[in-house]
């Protein structure tokens, strides 16, 4: 899976679990201090969504790893190739 398909499939996640009004816009450097509905209940929830969408399971360190959206897409490359 491309990196760019994966953004295509998380911008969407994150407007439905967010509820964003104009898309996510996301980008590598996107972290939860850029989206003000990003907060720690929302955090899990994005979590959960993207496991399923993606099919995977992340582990808590993979996830605490995670500073910005590109460290998260990353973790989900290496998944799913």
């Amino acid at each position: 899976m491309e990196r760019t398909e994966i953004f295509e499939k998380l911008n969407e996640i994150f407007e439905d679990v967010l509820d964003l009004e104009g898309g996510a816009n996301l980008s590598d450097e996107t972290s939860a201090n850029d989206i003000e509905e990003w907060d720690s209940l929302s955090h899990i929830q994005l979590i959960v969504a993207i496991e399923k969408a993606f099919k995977v399971k992340f582990t808590s360190a993979e996830i605490l790893k995670w500073k910005n959206v590109g460290e998260m897409v990353d973790t989900i490359i290496s998944r799913v190739n």
